[in-house]
């Protein structure tokens, strides 16, 4: 199965206070930990909404402002096009997306329970998904994954999802 990972990385950081995607962990942009977490499992990488250097940018679909769904959209249109069967997804700012965690995620769709921002989305879900965001559906991740059937999958410990400044001390 060809896989594209992507980094939904496209949001306003506005808990945070700044760009989270370039806020440091141990020394590393947090969204570098991101793409390392992904790479072993993807046979490419994007980072959706935003530039990042030495990757491949695509933009949110139908367009900016819609969420991770948005995003989701533009990575499922852009794997479709370069003939990938799935999407692995993850935030710009998760940290401790293990093996474990993304082996747990097939077969597709799944999604993390506890950060659903982390999935494996077939591209056949693409049409779906832009169904979705034409209707007054929610914008929600979980509201998405329970319409397509995707799997909750519940982990002992989950990745961390980083949206104060505060929560990297807490690593």
């Amino acid at each position: 199965m060809r896989i594209l990972g992507a980094i939904l990385g496209g949001g306003q950081s506005s808990r945070f206070g700044s760009d989270k995607a370039q806020a440091l962990h141990q020394g590393r942009a947090l969204l570098d930990h991101a793409l390392d977490a992904l790479r072993p499992h993807a046979e490419a990488l994007v980072v959706v909404g935003r530039d990042w250097p030495g990757v491949t940018r695509i933009e949110d679909l139908p367009e900016p402002g819609l969420g991770p769904l948005g995003g989701l959209l533009g990575a499922l249109t852009y794997a479709e096009g370069q003939g990938f069967d799935a999407v692995l997804s993850c935030g710009c700012d998760t940290l401790g997306l293990t093996a474990d965690h993304v082996a747990a995620l097939t077969p597709a769709p799944a999604i993390l329970d506890a950060l659903p921002i982390i999935g494996l989305w077939p591209v056949s879900a693409r049409a779906r998904l832009a169904d979705w965001l034409e209707g007054a559906n929610s914008r929600s991740v979980y509201g998405f994954a329970a319409h397509l059937g995707a799997r909750r999958i519940v982990v002992e410990t989950p990745p961390a999802n980083i949206n104060r400044p505060e929560d990297l001390g807490l690593l």
